[in-house]
């Protein structure tokens, strides 16, 4: 049985259009709490909510407060609040579920579900299977008696429990005087608690990204636009910034030189402080199949393994539990360190970019890039329906261009699990050589799917 609703990182899609719509959510609801109930006995069945700033946030959290209740648990509400805090929460509160309402860094038509279990991990593919069974044997087998329905309330210090959480990441003894920090929110769901979290330590901050208005979220702003961090920083001569994205679990930074930094480069400055202290567990780092073959390459010149695995943060997380690893993460910017949290987490991932930066008393500039990277096209080809994949001209191009590739690069070609997108990844010594492949590629998938290059 393959998965309907779950796509790599929770149910995601266009708000008020299947499966996002206050029907699915409500089934979401009583499905995943009935498949975490009772699980645990002496208290309460309780799920936490926080979502992002999204307009339609305000239509899904009250289906999904709804079907928790009508199941008999109760619900702790946290507002606007990064993905990896509703997980730190669920945890804390000793939680049965926690949810997050964000499509991540996706525009703001568009909304997600995203699922943690009670000890604040995503939830695996058999899992995420369990639960669309129970959706389609019809969750209202699940309702409560009228004297056993939940409450619902809402936690006004959500955001301060998790300052003081993110904060004690941070090299005790250590201060950000004297940095002057870009930070942008994305107008997303850290427009509050990153700057404060850097201001308290120390830090003259300069937030940008911090007026959400329900439809702005990543608009021209957060990490997969960066250009607004950088121009920020040369204009304020900032020594560096840090750009989330709007559920503020990825990151990508900006040196003082508007250089910016990659979550390849970020891992790779992690781990040889981690490594050089003595920090860095599992002998190496666990990446996906996009990481860069310069990351592979400088982490084996320090003895270490770079692990790779599919596409999606869940992947990596399970992969550091697995084999013991610490530290791991996507070039995207979703850094997971396994000490700290237990998923993406950008502001943890930005202090540990900043101990660095502290404890070596050097421009970001000097330390940040650690490796070459190697010559890397990614192209995307949006789609309708079909499978475009599965036609010949597209087969044709592939396997042309994994021969010329042979030996000297590597080619990565798949299916995006939350838009209806094709990746078109090459990498290798010749730049030109890749180019050219990825192009062959793309207009072949163009041609079969009849429709034009995403970005």
């Amino acid at each position: 049985m393959t998965r309907k609703l779950f796509g790599t990182d929770g149910i995601r899609g266009t708000a008020n259009t299947h499966p996002m719509t206050p029907e699915i959510a409500l089934k979401v609801a009583m499905a995943a709490g009935r498949q975490f109930i009772g699980q645990r006995s002496g208290h309460r069945p309780l799920a936490v909510i926080g979502k992002d700033t999204r307009l339609s946030g305000y239509m899904l959290e009250p289906a999904l407060t709804a079907g928790f209740i009508a199941i008999g648990m109760d619900v702790v509400l946290v507002g606007p609040m990064p993905t990896p805090a509703v997980a730190m929460l669920t945890r804390s509160f000793r939680a049965d579920l926690g949810v997050v309402i964000s499509a991540s860094h996706n525009p703001f038509e568009d909304n997600g579900i995203k699922l943690f279990g009670p000890d604040g991990f995503k939830l695996s593919d058999e899992v995420e299977l369990e639960i669309e069974r129970r959706i389609e044997i019809g969750p209202e087998m699940y309702l409560a008696e009228p004297a056993k329905l939940g409450r619902a309330r809402r936690l006004e210090d959500a955001g301060g429990r998790y300052i003081e959480f993110v904060k004690n990441t941070f090299p005790r003894g250590s201060r950000l005087d004297g940095l002057r920090i870009v930070v942008d929110c994305a107008q997303g769901a850290a427009y509050k608690v990153a700057p404060r979290v850097l201001f308290e330590l120390g830090a003259d901050v300069i937030p940008i990204g911090v007026e959400p208005n329900g439809f702005n979220i990543n608009e021209k702003c957060g990490a997969t636009a960066p250009q607004a961090m950088r121009d920020a920083v040369l204009q304020h001569k900032a020594d560096l910034g840090i750009a989330l994205d709007g559920d503020a679990d990825r990151l990508i930074v900006c040196d003082e030189k508007g250089q910016i930094i990659d979550g390849d480069q970020v891992m790779a400055l992690i781990a040889s402080f981690w490594h050089a202290n003595a920090l860095l567990k599992g002998g190496g780092v666990v990446a996906t199949v996009m990481s860069n073959l310069g990351l592979e390459r400088y982490l084996a010149g320090l003895g270490l393994a770079l692990v790779r695995t599919s596409v999606g943060d869940r992947y990596v997380v399970e992969r550091m539990r697995a084999e013991g690893y610490n530290l791991g993460g996507e070039q995207s910017g979703h850094i997971v360190m396994s000490d700290y949290a237990t998923t993406g987490d950008g502001l943890i991932a930005a202090l540990q970019v900043l101990a660095v930066l502290v404890e070596s008393a050097r421009p970001l500039s000097e330390v940040a890039r650690v490796f070459t990277p190697l010559p890397q096209v990614l192209k995307n080809v949006r789609y309708g329906t079909g499978a475009p994949l599965e036609e010949k001209p597209v087969r044709d191009a592939i396997a042309a261009g994994e021969a010329e590739l042979a030996g000297q690069g590597r080619l990565l070609i798949r299916k995006s699990g939350t838009e209806s997108v094709i990746r078109v990844m090459a990498e290798g010594e010749d730049a030109a050589l890749i180019n050219r492949i990825v192009d062959d590629i793309v207009a072949a998938v163009r041609e079969t799917a009849g429709q034009k290059v995403a970005g």
